[in-house]
C-alpha cells in the first residue's frame, strides 16, 4: 500500500522556484485502484514519478508497504523498482530496432531469469494485452493503439504488486483510446494489482473505482465505486 504525507516536490528554472506538488496527501490500500485526473501541467506526472521511485519528494514520506521511497538507499529504491514497480510512461516509451517481444523481455533483466523463461513470460504478456501477434514486429512499426498495448504488457510483465500509468490513452484515436480503456478496467475488476493512473482522458475518469483531480500540485481525493 501506500502512503503518503505532507509530499511537496519543488523544481527551480530560470524565473525562479517552482512547487510541483504542494503538500499531498494520499493513501492507496492494497489491490486498489486510484485514477487521478488534471491538465498538463497539474502534477500527476511528477506525483506518478515520487510513487514510482524515479525522483524523491523535496520534502515529506512516500510509504510503499512500510518502506519510505523518499528515505531508502539507492540501491534499495532500484530494486523495489525493479521487483515491485511496474511503469507505463506517458509516451509509451518504446526503444526503436527492437521487436516487441525484445522489449517486453528485457524488462525482466534485473531479475536473472533464464533467457527462456524471460522470452516465454514475454510472450504471456503480450498475449495478455492483445499484441501477441505482433510479438515479431518492431516497435516503430506499430500502430499507436498496438505501441500502448505493448508498453502495457512491458510494465505487468515481472508480475509487479504496483502499477502505474502516465496518460496511457494520450494521443489515441477513439477506437484504440477504448480498448486500452477496456485493458485497464479489466485489471482494475481483478484487484490483484495496487494501480494508480494519470489520465486527461474523462471515459477513462469515468470507469475508475476511485478518483482524484489534480490542480497546480495540490490533490483533491473523491472516493466512488465505478459499479
Amino acid at each position: 500500500m501506500y502512503q503518503l504525507t505532507g509530499v511537496t516536490k519543488s523544481y527551480r528554472n530560470g524565473q525562479g522556484l517552482v512547487r510541483a506538488l504542494d503538500d499531498v496527501g494520499l493513501f492507496v490500500g492494497d489491490g486498489e485502484t486510484l485514477v487521478i485526473q488534471g491538465p498538463t501541467g497539474a502534477g500527476t506526472s511528477t506525483l506518478l514519478r515520487i510513487l514510482g521511485g524515479l525522483e524523491r519528494p523535496t520534502r515529506g514520506s512516500v510509504s510503499l508497504d512500510g518502506t519510505d521511497l523518499a528515505t531508502v538507499t539507492e540501491s534499495r529504491l532500484a530494486r523495489i523498482r525493479a521487483e515491485s514497480i511496474g511503469t507505463v510512461p506517458p509516451d509509451g516509451g518504446l526503444p526503436p530496432g527492437l521487436s516487441t517481444r525484445q522489449i517486453v523481455a528485457s524488462a525482466l533483466a534485473p531479475l536473472r531469469l533464464r533467457p527462456a523463461d524471460r522470452w516465454e513470460l514475454a510472450g504471456e504478456a503480450l498475449e495478455k494485452t492483445g499484441a501477441g501477434s505482433q510479438r515479431d514486429r518492431l516497435a516503430d512499426e506499430l500502430t499507436p493503439g498496438m505501441r500502448a498495448r505493448v508498453a502495457l504488457a512491458q510494465a505487468l510483465v515481472k508480475r509487479p504488486t504496483v502499477l502505474l500509468a502516465d496518460r496511457p490513452t494520450a494521443g489515441l484515436a477513439p477506437a484504440e483510446r477504448e480498448g486500452i480503456a477496456d485493458l485497464f478496467e479489466e485489471l482494475w475488476s481483478e484487484r490483484r494489482l495496487t494501480c494508480v493512473v494519470a489520465t486527461e482522458d474523462d471515459d477513462l475518469a469515468r470507469r475508475a473505482p476511485r478518483l482524484a483531480t489534480m490542480r497546480e500540485g495540490t490533490l483533491a481525493a473523491v472516493a466512488r465505486c465505478a459499479d
